[in-house]
């Protein structure tokens, strides 16, 4: 009987004990949650489901604005507004020139530079075919658009900032009869550039490939008119 007893005082001591231990531990959590740090933690918590819950409402109208995008970027206006702009490869009848340096001495008392080419030659040949109607150019690999830059860097020539060496070779989509019968007119930019030796190759195809505009395009001053604006 009396290690009954016992028993029954040993456990309502370990009840007693266990329920102090759960109090201090209760009391210890709550003073932890009062405490500012921990506040600070759940804002933050709060903050960031919040702004993952905003993040994906944007990524889904991302998503929804590129798939309307894609389907309009098929239409007919969108598609020559590209073409305009010189963003996409185009292939079509035209002529490629290929313009080399000439290989002829120079005489006695002659400057040697009038038997090289010079970016003003080759914006004359670009000029010739932009007015015999050529709806698309390149040189070498560089498309030409309303920004593109053609100069010479010393012994080599500057296309969209990027130098080349000659042979250039210059490629124009556009009636190819009446795209080398500019270039060939009499006293013409071919034939002055050959009186100098000046190697001048052209060569009409029905399918001539120019390439897309690979640079970036940088808009500090210019923007567009409002609609209603004078």
């Amino acid at each position: 009987m009396l290690a009954v007893r016992q028993g029954q005082a040993a456990i309502a001591l370990v009840c007693v004990v266990l329920g102090i231990m759960l109090a201090v531990q209760f009391r210890t959590t709550q003073d932890i949650r009062s405490t500012i740090p921990f506040q600070r933690i759940e804002d933050l918590s709060q903050r960031l489901n919040q702004t993952e819950k905003e993040r994906d409402a944007l990524l889904n109208e991302v998503h929804t604005l590129r798939q309307a995008s894609s389907v309009t970027g098929g239409s007919k206006e969108s598609e020559l507004i590209k073409i305009g702009a010189g963003v996409v490869a185009l292939q079509g009848p035209g002529v490629i020139v290929t313009i080399d340096d000439s290989k002829r001495p120079s005489k006695p008392g002659e400057n040697p530079n009038l038997y090289l080419i010079h970016d003003d030659d080759i914006l004359k040949v670009i000029n010739e075919l932009w007015a015999a109607g050529a709806e698309a150019i390149s040189i070498n690999d560089q498309r030409l658009i309303a920004s593109s830059e053609i100069r010479c860097a010393g012994p080599t020539l500057s296309v969209n900032n990027t130098r080349y060496s000659p042979p250039y070779d210059i490629r124009a989509i556009g009636d190819p009869q009446t795209l080398e019968n500019a270039l060939k007119m009499r006293g013409g930019v071919i034939e002055t550039l050959q009186f100098w030796g000046i190697q001048v190759n052209i060569k009409s195809l029905e399918d001539v490939q120019v390439p897309a505009y690979k640079g970036t395009f940088r808009f500090e001053y210019a923007k567009p008119v409002k609609e209603g604006a004078k």
